[in-house]
């Protein structure tokens, strides 16, 4: 069971460089960082958590980029995974988004995964021509385009959302295959849809109680859907807890995720400390 660290980034607090760099000293195996590109005043689409029109926290409106951030952590970083938690793909151009990120794997020395999201705020779709009933297809489109472009010598596409000719496009990534991970509530549906089109699943941060069941039907769709090996699952915890920690790694839970405090520099890495001492007797080393 590896673990690894999520920055909520903004425009205050640790930088994503400072806070990736941090991390892989103190032995933590990846970083991860989430996407908003912005937040209309006016939703109709209710938070998750709160309900209604209400964020939960105000870093949802002050984000950084992701890929911006994630290059700025590769440049100060050698061992770290460089992913997202989760990505909002089908609000770029699918093809500018793919060289992006093959770029980045690219300079990286293969350093990337893919976290990508549905979407819940889909008013914030809406301002980026994605129908938020459509939201699943276009995703699944651009995964099957971005890969097309990433393997591919003369790549070319064709679908309801995303259409190209025959295109070179390089680089590639330096993984044969960039890892796809898909955050979503641990539904049957949900869990196809990862089946189908991904490697693995970023759980919701309120699954703690449920998990282990979750996973026993996330294992029943994998194999049903005649995919080999098992899932990639990681899991957003809150504070460790040394019998659910165990409990999850037997049950092959394969990363545990922790979130970063919206603190300055010298009191985010004072966390990292006291994180990296609770998680020594489950592996995590320096």
């Amino acid at each position: 069971m590896r673990f690894g660290i999520v920055l909520f980034t903004s425009d205050r607090g640790i930088t994503p460089a400072a806070a990736a760099k941090a991390a892989e000293e103190r032995g933590f195996r990846s970083f991860f960082v989430p996407e908003h590109t912005h937040i209309p005043v006016r939703r109709d689409a209710a938070h998750p958590t709160t309900g209604d029109a209400s964020l939960p926290d105000d870093r949802y409106m002050r984000t950084l980029d992701p890929w911006v951030a994630l290059a700025t952590a590769a440049a100060v970083t050698e061992r770290i995974e460089l992913s997202t938690a989760v990505a909002l793909p089908v609000e770029h151009d699918v093809i500018t988004l793919a060289k992006t990120i093959a770029t980045l794997d690219h300079l990286s020395g293969g350093r990337v995964s893919l976290g990508a999201g549905f979407g819940w705020n889909t008013d914030e779709l809406a301002d980026h021509g994605v129908p938020g009933n459509k939201r699943r297809t276009v995703l699944r489109e651009y995964l099957e385009a971005m890969n097309a472009l990433w393997t591919q010598e003369e790549a070319a596409y064709d679908g309801q959302f995303v259409k190209f000719g025959p295109s070179w496009a390089w680089p590639k990534p330096v993984q044969k295959h960039v890892p796809v991970l898909v955050g979503t509530a641990g539904t049957e549906k949900g869990f196809r849809w990862i089946a189908e089109s991904a490697d693995g699943w970023i759980t919701t941060p309120y699954e703690h109680e449920v998990l282990l069941e979750r996973l026993k039907l996330l294992s029943k769709v994998w194999q049903d859907a005649g995919r080999e090996g098992r899932p990639r699952v990681v899991a957003l915890d809150g504070k460790p807890d040394p019998q659910r920690l165990a409990d999850w790694q037997t049950a092959e839970v394969t990363d545990v995720l922790y979130g970063l405090p919206d603190k300055p520099e010298a009191d985010v890495l004072a966390f990292l400390d006291r994180l990296a001492v609770k998680l020594a007797p489950f592996g995590l080393a320096a």
